[in-house]
């Protein structure tokens, strides 16, 4: 089963460019209409209704999956501290957590910054 583009969602090309999406009951293999943010503007296009590039013409050189759609996912941004020890690694939201309940074990305490799409790694 392949997953249907939701108009509710937002997309980008797999290139990387910005996606307007109008609607997505369209007939037949052009069930999805929407349009590319270019360096000329904006320009109408056409996919499956799973995504797979079908209309609109290759503007830019580049091959036809380039302007698949992927699905932009929600990004996640934090810092976390990680008291490393002997017996346990504990994870922490702050510095100064951390050092309240570390342990007499602790031989590190690390600060990671998570930068990411939602999802990623999984």
């Amino acid at each position: 089963m392949t997953n249907k583009i939701d108009i509710n969602k937002r997309y980008r090309t797999r290139n990387g460019r910005e996606v307007r999406i109008y609607a997505t009951d369209g007939f037949g293999i052009w069930a999805v209409h929407g349009a590319i943010l270019t360096e000329d503007g904006w320009w109408a296009m056409c996919w499956t209704e799973d995504g797979k590039f079908t209309c609109g013409g290759v503007y830019d050189g580049s091959p036809s999956f380039a302007s698949d759609l992927v699905e932009v996912k929600q990004r996640i941004k934090k810092t976390i501290w990680v008291n490393i020890d002997k017996q346990t690694d504990d994870f922490f939201d702050t510095k100064e957590d951390a050092d309240e309940y570390a342990s007499q074990h602790r031989i590190a305490c690390v600060k990671i910054e998570i930068d990411c799409e939602e999802g990623e790694g999984l």
